[in-house]
């Protein structure tokens, strides 16, 4: 059969040969191994062997439209429709294989799923469920001018969909060791209900241990307030949540170099004790996790932009996109859960469960953070 194109038309290549090992058959077919099909050749027929309706392409595609119905209709085989579409680029980051494969090489980020990258695979182990990816593309919607938008209002979409989703836990990232020298029963733990969603009790709760030795947050407690500090201060209680006590510091215990180590409080039921200016999340007999916290990959919000970034994108990778807390602590039941497994840690975000846990080590990475920061805007 012979194929003719319409007069003055680029003839269309259909492969390349190309004689280094192929990924997957190695040197065993010599022959068919080092040939590689284009894609204006396999795209057009595999869409039409595969009885695609409509195949949906970024812009660039448009000029090879052309090619794709002459191939289809030269042959006599069903030819599909193809629509092209405005790719959608998201600032602070790249998104092309190229870039994302050198990345990877110069050990920027550790693999196609860091949890730093957009990639789906880095998305779903940072913890961003699928509904929300389809939320923000709804949002964004469908068209033929390139767009560029906000991390943020991706994650906007992430917490709307957690929101519903996500159980509440207790976890305290940087602990602080409380004694409560009064604890109503020293020699056995109160166990306390939670609800898994304060706001729809029908969904369940869990227990957790109360002892006479928690952990709260370290900037739970300051020895001098600032004017509005509300939290844990000498002369200040505050309520610990779901308990239904208040604990009010009583001695201050710090090591050589003066910082505070530990506190001593006494505790008092709520209702006998004047009403705290706050509540404060805790933990008690917990689990040891570590914690992976993200910021932005890239300094700047266009890091492919030689205006913006004379030395090129690899010379804008954030040193400070990942930190990571060795010593977390989390309560108790989270103990059963699977890698994905997304929560809400009280107070500090959304967490998602990562594949690298074991049963003698957890790993959470910080999905998002409640609230927008207005300065990763």
């Amino acid at each position: 059969m012979k194929l003719v194109m319409e007069d003055g038309k680029m003839d269309p290549v259909a492969y390349r040969i190309k004689y280094t090992p192929h990924h997957a058959s190695g040197d065993k077919v010599v022959c068919a191994g080092c040939i590689y099909p284009t894609y204006d050749y396999t795209h057009c027929l595999c869409d039409s062997l595969e009885n695609i309706t409509h195949s949906l392409c970024t812009k660039e595609f448009q000029a090879r439209r052309s090619s794709y119905y002459w191939l289809c209709n030269a042959l006599d085989v069903y030819c599909p429709v193809q629509w092209e579409y405005g790719r959608l680029n998201l600032l602070y980051t790249v998104v092309s294989k190229r870039k994302i494969i050198r990345l990877v090489e110069a050990g920027a980020v550790r693999d196609w799923d860091d949890p730093r990258l957009f990639t789906l695979t880095a998305l779903r182990r940072r913890g961003f469920p699928a509904e929300a990816i389809n939320k923000f593309c709804a949002k964004v919607g469908v068209t033929v001018a390139q767009c560029t938008m906000e991390p943020h209002m991706l994650e906007a979409c992430v917490r709307e969909v957690l929101n519903e989703q996500a159980p509440r836990v207790m976890a305290v990232l940087e602990p602080l060791r409380i004694t409560i020298t009064n604890f109503p029963a020293p020699h056995q733990a109160l166990d306390i209900l939670v609800p898994n969603f304060p706001a729809d009790e029908t969904k369940g709760f869990h227990k957790v241990p109360f002892q006479s030795t928690v952990y709260i947050e370290q900037s739970d407690f300051r020895e001098v307030p600032d004017k509005g500090y509300k939290r844990l201060a000498p002369s200040q209680p505050v309520g610990l949540r779901h308990t239904g006590y208040v604990i009010a510091v009583q001695n201050i215990i710090k090591d050589t170099s003066g910082r505070v180590q530990e506190l001593e409080v006494t505790c008092m039921k709520s209702e006998e004790a004047e009403k705290p200016k706050a509540f404060i999340h805790w933990v008690s007999d917990p689990l040891v996790c570590e914690v992976r916290q993200y910021e932005r990959l890239f300094l700047h919000k266009n890091p492919e932009d030689p205006a913006e970034v004379p030395g090129g994108f690899l010379s804008d990778v954030n040193p400070n996109s990942l930190s990571v807390i060795e010593g977390a602590l989390v309560d108790r039941s989270v103990a059963a859960a699977k890698p994905f497994d997304k929560f809400q840690f009280e107070r500090l975000g959304y967490f998602s469960m990562d594949p690298d846990s074991t049963n003698t080590k957890l790993v959470f990475n910080r999905t998002v953070t409640l609230k927008e920061d207005p300065g990763k805007a």
